[in-house]
């Protein structure tokens, strides 16, 4: 799955557009190999994605992947490290 796409279907990010800006922008690594991640990174389960919303910073493993959730299970998508 396309990482703007798993941060929009987590409620990580809210809309996928903005995952898209934040991923243009620098702000996302995935599994901490120092360089920043395209929106077009494909994610599987086991993946660390790090999230930067201004001065806080977000990390999270990947533990499924779905292309639809309700709000309820979205968080069952991930886990905070």
């Amino acid at each position: 799955m396309r990482l703007d796409k798993f941060l929009k279907v987590s409620r990580l990010i809210k809309r996928r557009t903005v995952a898209n800006e934040a991923c243009d922008a620098g702000r996302v690594l995935v599994n901490d190999n120092g360089k920043t991640a395209k929106a077009s990174v494909k994610v599987k389960p086991g993946d660390v994605i790090e999230i930067q919303f201004g001065t806080r910073t977000v990390k999270v493993e990947v533990l499924d992947l779905q292309e639809t959730t309700k709000k309820e299970e979205a968080k069952e998508l991930f886990r905070y490290i």
